[in-house]
């Protein structure tokens, strides 16, 4: 549920005293909805020499029903414009940001409410040349400086293609980055490799017939994963702690899930959800790491219960599971071309004051990605992270009314996150259209300054 203020002052008489005083504007976000067009308008786009990924994206685009425009430097539109997709993957020299600027800063003015910039552009470790990785890596500057720009909810991001990825590669992260279901993902950037791509009969329900196991389901950010899964197409199997069994049995019912009452520290938890998926199908299809807990004090007073405990549960109690799951003899393992999708946090990027246990394990959740997401390439399983900022929650409800206003607004967006932010950017990890991404953490915080 959006919060109060930024109902207040989305108002008739909100907006007006917000504009009196000079109170912050937050826009309220728009968010994936059944039948919803990607885009409400045109989408301008340009790009650096021969833009050889413009192609791609118009594919994309035309597949969507989206008017396209091609911009020009310095070009005036007649139109609100949706969004601004500008393709700098043949920018070798510094000078050739000078179009992107040219292009993008004119139609900057023209964007609508809810507008999307993403920016297209190399892999910078992949250039020989000191320039060519120098302009490259400039993008990411420009693009986290854009999104700090933009107004009315808009969000900027950048798709980094490498020499490996294939043209079709691109279609799913760039398709996710001009919706709505990206609403409360800005200035991040976003690198796709190679990856065994596979075809959908409909990208509204990519996940059809496939196996999910969601951890922490019960409730919260857990329960809008199994939901927008279960939107997807997928068979949920919804898992969270017997203590939470009448919530969890609430959210498997309402979207026709199996509720798997367990605790994922237990030692043989990954054989219990294997033997759930092996009464489900053959195979696991999707494994999401969701479930997690804090137990906060500052670090010279954190004694060995609550520095084990939280680490057991947000990190350890994952590499116990991976290990039965990813055994090929496993009958109801995870299959290969599967998918890992663990929840970090920025609290694991930024540290967080009275937080050093939670901040570890979820740092460590970030390293294990990096780390298994090499191990399993030549498995075509993807392994990726998502990482929430201030998400309105039951949890955050209960912070200090002061603290809360500050997390809400301490972000370009200038408000909260809701589950169903974190849900579809784990959704987008889980899908076919995402095999060439992989080893990734996608912040989902609206470009928080924490961590930043």
């Amino acid at each position: 549920m959006t919060d109060g203020f930024t109902k207040f002052v989305n108002g008739g008489f909100g907006k007006k005293v917000a504009g009196t005083v000079g109170l912050p504007q937050p826009t309220i976000l728009r968010r994936y909805e059944k039948g919803q067009e990607l885009l409400t308008g045109a989408a301008a786009i340009a790009g650096v020499g021969d833009a050889p990924a413009l192609d791609a994206v118009r594919a994309v685009l035309a597949a969507e029903g989206a008017k396209i425009v091609d911009a020009q430097a310095d070009s005036t539109y007649d139109e609100k414009l949706a969004a601004i997709v500008f393709d700098a993957t043949a920018a070798r020299v510094l000078d050739d940001l000078q179009q992107l600027r040219a292009v993008v800063g004119p139609a900057m003015k023209s964007l609508g409410k809810n507008g999307r910039i993403v920016v297209l552009g190399a892999v910078p470790s992949e250039e020989s040349d000191v320039e060519a990785a120098a302009t490259q890596q400039a993008l990411e500057g420009i693009t986290r400086s854009l999104g700090k720009e933009m107004r009315a909810g808009g969000t900027a991001n950048l798709l980094r293609i490498s020499d490996q990825a294939s043209d079709e590669a691109l279609a799913g992260p760039l398709r996710f980055f001009l919706s709505s279901r990206s609403a409360y993902v800005s200035g991040q950037p976003l690198t796709i490799g190679a990856g065994q791509m596979s075809a959908v009969a409909d990208v509204h329900v990519p996940m059809q017939g496939e196996v999910a196991v969601i951890t922490g389901a019960a409730r919260g950010i857990g329960a809008e994963i199994a939901k927008v899964f279960a939107r997807a197409g997928a068979k949920v199997i919804a898992v969270d702690i017997p203590a939470a069994g009448d919530a969890l049995a609430k959210v498997a019912n309402s979207i026709n899930a199996v509720a798997l009452q367990l605790d994922i520290t237990a030692p043989d938890a990954g054989e219990r959800i294997a033997k759930a998926v092996a009464q489900q199908g053959d195979k696991l299809d999707i494994i999401v790491h969701n479930a997690g807990i804090t137990r906060d004090k500052l670090f010279v007073n954190t004694d060995e219960s609550r520095w084990g405990s939280v680490l057991d549960v947000n990190l350890q109690s994952q590499f116990r599971i991976n290990k039965v799951l990813l055994d090929s003899s496993t009958k109801g393992g995870l299959k290969d071309g599967g998918r890992i999708v663990s929840v970090a946090s920025i609290s694991g990027i930024g540290g967080n004051r009275g937080q050093s246990n939670y901040a570890a394990s979820k740092a460590g959740v970030i390293g294990m990605v990096r780390a298994l997401s090499q191990e399993l390439a030549d498995r075509n399983i993807t392994v990726n992270a998502v990482a929430p900022g201030f998400i309105e929650t039951e949890m955050t409800a209960k912070i200090p009314m002061g603290t809360r206003e500050v997390g809400r607004r301490l972000n370009s967006l200038l408000q909260g996150g809701q589950p169903v932010d974190v849900g579809e950017a784990i959704a987008f990890f889980a899908e076919p259209a995402s095999a060439g991404v992989t080893g990734q953490v996608l912040r989902v915080c609206g470009q928080s300054q924490l961590g930043a």
